[in-house]
Order: C-alpha cells, then structure tokens, then sequence
C-alpha cells in the first residue's frame, strides 16, 4: 500500500495578490478608420465630398467598438475632419481615440489600470504578471506601479515561483 502525499500549494497559502495586465486590456475590438481613403488624390480632404461621405455613410457598423483615428499617409488633414468623424461615430462608438490601433489598445490599457480600485490592495503583496501574449507598453507598467505602491505592503514583478522585487514598505 502507498502512502498518500499531500500537495501543498505555496503560491495560494503565501498571500500574493497576482495581477495579469492582461486582465485590464479591453475586451471590445479595436477598429483603426484610415482617412486617406477620404483623400482626393491622395493628398487633401474637399469638405463638401467629406461631408457627403459622413451623411451617406453607414456608420452602424462600427457599433459596440473602440474606433482609433488615424491618417496613413503624409496629407493635409484639416482638424475639423477629425471632428466629424468623431461626431459621425458618436452614437455607435464605445470609444473614439485619435491614434493608431496600437496606440489607443495602450490608451485604453492605460485608462483601464487608472479605474482599478487601489483601497482592494491595502496591506497586500502583490505580483504583477510580467509575461503574456500582449505587448505592454512602459507606460502601463510605470502607470500600474504608480497605483498600488502607495498602499501595497510590496510590489513584485514576474511570476510566484520567480519575482523581481519592485517595492517593499519599510516596517
């Protein structure tokens, strides 16, 4: 007859607060809306054709969806153009952001680490998980760093079984 081992998760009885950025990456798609499709000849934007293109356009399609506003080419883009794309959108958006679609993903990464509830972290040690299949920017690290160190006990970066220690409260 074998004797029965228990398993014993350290991680779980440790007390770490592990944190996935992951996590705090919206969930909607984001769409990227090019305005050098708008250009005539690839190098202005006529109002009056714009205009029309807002009044006929089906903009129903981008319900429900974080829309990052942007130009591929080097054009002369009148800033109230963006403005109407923005006002067109506003009704079916979630978001609208100027930017490319992997700057507004880290725009709104950004937004989503500054709504996290810092008072759930009091007198905690936290790990934040350093690997994953998104890009992080520096500033999101920098950003989440800046929210729980003022009231987490420490602050690790990496996994549970391997951390680099980012901060830890005097006693």
């Amino acid at each position: 007859m074998s004797e029965s081992v228990e398993i014993i998760n350290k991680v779980a009885k440790s007390g770490l607060v592990q944190l996935d950025m992951a996590d705090f990456f919206v969930k909607e798609e984001i769409v990227e809306y090019d305005i050098a499709q708008n250009l005539w000849e690839e190098i202005a934007l006529k109002e009056k054709d714009f205009r029309a293109f807002i009044k006929e356009n089906d903009w129903s399609v981008y319900q429900n969806k974080h829309i990052a506003l942007t130009c591929s080419v080097d054009a002369i883009i009148p800033s109230w153009s963006y403005m109407l794309l923005s006002s067109a959108l506003q009704e079916f958006a979630l978001t609208i952001h100027f930017g490319s679609k992997q700057g507004v993903e880290q725009q709104l990464l950004l937004r989503s680490i500054r709504s996290i509830n810092s008072e759930e972290y009091i007198d905690t040690r936290i790990v934040i998980k350093g690997c994953g299949d998104r890009t992080v920017s520096e500033a999101a690290w920098v950003e989440i760093t800046n929210k729980l160190q003022p009231v987490a006990k420490s602050l690790m970066f990496g996994e549970p079984c391997s951390t680099v220690p980012v901060f830890k409260r005097p006693k």
